[in-house]
């Protein structure tokens, strides 16, 4: 669809593939084909994209290190009439990028902002996850150190909502193992690749994820959709835990105590394992 009369002056957020240039959009083309500068992170990334489908608009780059110096002249631009595109190296601008900011700024002065939706990595991995999509949380991606990870999963443990996370390869098996230590018995899912010729799904509980990327290569792009809380998940009364906790305790290594209780209760093994740390020094 081409864009209205007097688009000039409005500011276009268009969403291009996260890895099958089959998902362009006939929009999206027309749009980029329309304004007069194309906003994006890399310029060698959407060059790639532009000759694809033929578009010779000229690009700007605007990431997270020129953003300050370079939004008010995109803004000065705006206003003096010329249309511009917002585009991210792949998938749905504005999606854990800056361009919110930019964003805001337009509707700030009144300028027109206007969607171009299409490709979406947290969305597609949802769509093939296989778990609950009527309500759900988009994390980006976790800290990289255990500790702030952990603190970090443990303030979206209660949502009632599939949380949707983004993960780097060399991270995902430490993450996964986090997140099980972290969120329990939970079914999750790894999308990996998405859209591209290696796409591929895996579905499993949170350790069984865990234990199959602690042994496997791991290339590419990751996302990670996990159970949020719910019915299923409901933890057991502290008195129930410390009383099957003592129960295990008298034929059971505190560790595996520790793994057995947490299994049968859906409570995260961290928080099992300290407190049968505890009964162990008070026998």
């Amino acid at each position: 669809m081409p864009p209205p009369n007097g688009a000039c002056g409005s500011l276009y957020v268009v969403a291009t593939p996260i890895g099958n240039l089959g998902d362009m959009s006939e929009r999206a083309v027309t749009v980029l084909k329309s304004v007069a500068t194309i906003a994006c992170e890399d310029t060698r990334v959407t060059g790639v994209l532009l000759r694809r489908f033929g578009i010779a608009t000229p690009m700007l780059a605007y990431h997270d290190h020129n953003a300050e110096h370079v939004r008010p002249q995109i803004l000065a631009r705006l206003e003096t009439g010329q249309s511009f595109a917002l585009v991210s190296d792949a998938g749905t601008p504005l999606i854990s990028d800056p361009g919110y900011k930019l964003v805001k700024d337009c509707a700030d002065a009144g300028i027109a902002v206007i969607p171009v939706p299409g490709a979406s990595a947290p969305l597609a991995a949802l769509m093939g996850a296989g778990l609950p999509t009527d309500r759900f949380y988009f994390g980006g991606f976790l800290p990289p150190k255990s500790k702030a990870r952990c603190d970090a999963l443990a303030e979206v443990k209660p949502l009632k909502a599939t949380l949707v996370f983004f993960e780097s390869p060399h991270r995902i098996a430490a993450t996964l193992r986090d997140m099980a230590d972290v969120l329990g018995a939970r079914p999750a899912a790894v999308g990996r690749e998405l859209t591209k010729l290696h796409e591929e799904f895996r579905r499993g509980t949170l350790a069984e994820l865990a234990a199959f990327y602690e042994s496997a290569e791991t290339r590419g792009e990751i996302v990670v959709v996990v159970n949020g809380a719910g019915d299923s998940d409901a933890q057991a009364a502290p008195l129930d835990i410390r009383s099957a906790l003592t129960d295990a305790l008298k034929s059971m290594s505190v560790r595996d105590a520790a793994d057995t209780v947490a299994k049968a209760t859906g409570t995260a093994r961290r928080e099992v394992y300290a407190l049968a740390l505890e009964l162990a020094k008070e026998k």
